[in-house]
């Protein structure tokens, strides 16, 4: 059968027809081989050119090709992930893939969407972290904290149970309340502070209607300087970068590895941006190792083939090593001029390069904070790329707020600090996640231990015994050489060198070579470490003080480790576990859980909670964002944008969507033997109550069969009753209740005055 034909239906009608020809179709899941069979069924309701019923395709499902051999059915349905089809003559059997039968394969599908990226916006909504306690925001009832999920019996007495799942919330003064899973849309994390203080409302208080009012005022407000701030930005003129496409695959084709979907999004997002001719304000999100890098040496050749100068500014001066030697690498066979402005440098070679600058001697120019100094006079300058922006000073990020008006604007980071990522959230910087991990990069494993020598000389013996080195970092340079006897007392079999910043550049240089190229097996050291230092064979990190450092500043040491293939270790010791402050237990209790690969992002999403988001366009913490939530603040936000863009004054007290309560008088719910994980059946219920569109609607089924099988009568009842929802959208029924007796709907009042 051919790969695009334009009726694959009628020509499997026509070969079925033929006599003893037997056809099996083989899916790539149980979601799509159902999604197969019900293609069938309603092809068979439609009439042919005649009017009369086309020839019935009714597939029989079985468990394999053999299942199918071994009966006498001419049409069946299996779930068998091949290539392509094949005939086998002596059973007269044709084998036909999904590939095969329609344009657009699962597998096609499927990669697309998982090029896309990750969704900022759908990491916010995810319920599926929730534990027992924390704080939700229910849009209409306010702020209360989750209690699990329950069994409620909905039927009258005296009548067969009608058992639904609701989300149970607790509010003030021990009040409860039950949320329908069919309307978890309404139902968010809340993020705003630490979740032990979060603000519980009282039911029927009229506190949480207060509480919005007076946030979309301040929202209101922030709305108006917001589209002041894009009107701004609008009418400025950026530079349209040119550039030859066939020099540009040269470049690229010199990247050692093959491109994630992630990073080969923001590449591509990055040179739009720079092409467009509106200037870029660009923060791509990766992890450590994701491949950032390779997305700012592409915006690089782009901006020096457009004959503009390029800044690289890095917080540390090792750092600042670090991308001289891989910029120089990549740009070895292009005309390509780069200079470097670190406290490595002479007097005579950074005046050199300063002259070089001015004269638009110098293409690429990379260093620390010296670059933003008034002696470095720019003849050119198109792109700035700024590494780990959280690691600046406020003088330094003024600069950088003062480059913005007239260049392109490039920031990496691993973990965006709160306001950051805030500030992306809602649109006031364009956002790239890269969060799919390189092929055989393996997580890195990470223990909280209560610090003690027998625990670090396990840690350290067994990275040395595999060849491997080790990181100690000890974040006192007071204190440092008393640790390094220490060690050397503990360990007397390994090899320790030294490196803070308070060292001479040369000495530290030189210690820094000396652990690169394996003469000492442990480095210990202060944060000095925290950005740049890539050594493979180093895949064990021991933190003194761990509960000292913040959420982003871990998870930056941690990814010293864990660059290549081999399996990574770090380790967090703390005086006494049970004796932290609640913060510090926050902290280390998030990076200990997502020790997963590409799991930044969510420990800035942790960091935002632990520390709150702050308001997006001042300096303090905003009380409107600690009563209401950082997600709800959020979509209130750009409801006001919308509004206040298309001419009209913001309604941001109604719903945020109208929906329709549906009541199908049968159980609707994913029952707990059909998925047992309560977490995966909160993250479903979400999932569902969110969609809008009925294409959306069926993936979830089809991801539901996929990985649970097929749909119980009362997971097909909750399908429905979402089906209904989206078929009942803008006809403003409030409310639909049916039974084996009856029918009844609501219709909105302000639906019925306006009709």
């Amino acid at each position: 059968m051919h790969r695009r034909d334009a009726d694959p239906i009628n020509r499997l009608r026509a070969l079925v027809s033929q006599e003893k020809i037997r056809i099996l179709i083989c899916s790539d899941s149980n979601g799509r081989k159902e999604s197969i069979r019900q293609l069938f069924e309603e092809s068979n309701s439609v009439a042919g050119q005649n009017g009369k019923p086309l020839y019935p395709l009714k597939p029989e499902g079985f468990e394999g090709v053999a299942d199918f051999i071994k009966s006498d059915a001419l049409f069946g349905l299996v779930t068998a992930q091949l290539f392509n089809g094949f005939t086998w003559p002596a059973e007269n059997l044709i084998v036909v893939t999904e590939a095969e039968l329609f344009t657009t394969t699962a597998r096609q599908r499927r990669k697309g969407k998982a090029s896309e990226g990750a969704d900022p916006d759908m990491l916010f909504k995810d319920l599926s972290e929730l534990k027992i306690g924390d704080p939700v925001v229910h849009s209409d009832h306010g702020i209360g904290r989750y209690q699990g999920l329950v069994l409620l019996n909905l039927a009258p007495p005296k009548e067969d149970p009608i058992f639904e799942e609701f989300l149970h919330l607790v509010y003030a003064k021990d009040a409860t309340l039950y949320v329908p899973v069919q309307q978890l849309q309404m139902v968010t994390r809340y993020a705003g502070s630490d979740p032990d203080s979060a603000p519980l409302h009282q039911l029927g208080s009229g506190q949480w209607d207060k509480a919005r009012r007076k946030a979309a005022q301040q929202i209101r407000d922030t709305a108006a300087e917001l589209l002041s701030l894009y009107a701004a930005r609008a009418i400025r003129k950026g530079h349209a970068f040119e550039f030859s496409a066939h020099d540009y695959a040269a470049f690229a084709e010199s990247f050692g590895f093959e491109e994630t979907p992630d990073q080969a999004n923001a590449i591509a997002a990055v040179i739009g941006d720079m092409t467009s001719g509106t200037p870029m304000d660009r923060l791509v999100c990766g992890d450590v190792g994701f491949g950032k890098t390779e997305v700012a040496l592409r915006a690089s050749f782009v901006a020096v083939m457009g004959g503009k100068q390029v800044a690289i500014l890095a917080p540390t001066t090792l750092l600042a090593e670090q991308h001289v030697a891989t910029w120089k690498d990549r740009f070895a066979d292009w005309p390509v001029r780069i200079v470097e402005l670190s406290r490595f440098k002479t007097t005579k070679e950074i005046n050199a390069a300063l002259e070089a600058i001015a004269k638009g001697e110098a293409d690429i120019i990379i260093g620390t904070h010296k670059l933003l100094s008034k002696e470095t006079q720019f003849a050119n300058l198109g792109l700035v790329i700024v590494d780990e922006e959280h690691r600046f000073g406020v003088r330094q990020k003024d600069a950088l707020k003062a480059l913005r008006a007239e260049v392109d604007i490039l920031t990496l980071t691993a973990t965006p600090i709160p306001r950051t990522l805030g500030m992306a959230m809602e649109g006031l910087r364009e956002f790239s996640i890269i969060a799919t991990a390189p092929q055989k990069r393996l997580a890195i494993k990470t223990f909280v231990r209560r610090e003690g020598d027998g625990v670090i000389r396990e840690a350290v013996l067994r990275e040395i015994k595999r060849g491997g080195q080790v990181y100690f970092l000890h974040n006192e340079v007071e204190t440092i050489q008393n640790r390094k006897h220490a060690l050397q007392e503990l360990i007397p079999e390994a090899s320790i060198s030294v490196a803070h910043g308070q060292m001479h550049e040369r000495e530290l240089e030189s210690v820094m070579r000396e652990f690169v190229t394996q003469r000492t097996n442990i480095l210990l050291c202060t944060t000095i470490i925290e950005t740049g230092i890539d050594v493979p064979t180093a895949n064990t990190i021991i933190m003194h003080r761990a509960d000292k450092f913040g959420l982003a500043q871990l998870h930056q040491l941690r990814g010293r480790v864990g660059r290549s293939h081999h399996q990574a270790y770090a380790y967090l010791l703390v005086p006494d576990p049970e004796a932290l402050s609640k913060q510090a237990q926050l902290r280390l209790n998030a990076i200990q859980a997502m020790e997963e690969l590409g799991s930044g992002f969510y420990l800035a999403m942790h960091d935002l909670e632990i520390r709150g988001a702050g308001e997006v366009l001042g300096d303090k913490q905003s009380g409107e964002i600690h009563e209401i939530g950082f997600q709800l603040y959020t979509e209130m936000l750009n409801r006001a944008v919308k509004s206040l863009r298309s001419g009209k004054e913001p309604d941001l007290l109604s719903p945020l969507q109208a929906t329709t309560d549906v009541n199908l008088g049968v159980p609707a719910l994913f029952p707990n033997d059909y998925c047992p994980d309560v977490h995966e059946r909160l993250s479903m219920y979400k999932r569902f109550a969110g969609t809008n569109d009925f294409s959306e609607l069926m993936g979830l089924r089809e991801e539901l069969v996929d990985r649970y099988g097929d749909l119980p009568d009362q997971a097909k009842s909750l399908y429905e009753t979402h089906r209904l929802r989206l078929e009942m959208a803008g006809f403003g029924i409030k409310k639909i209740d049916a039974s084996p007796a009856s029918f009844r709907f609501n219709l909105s009042l302000i639906h019925r005055l306006t009709r």
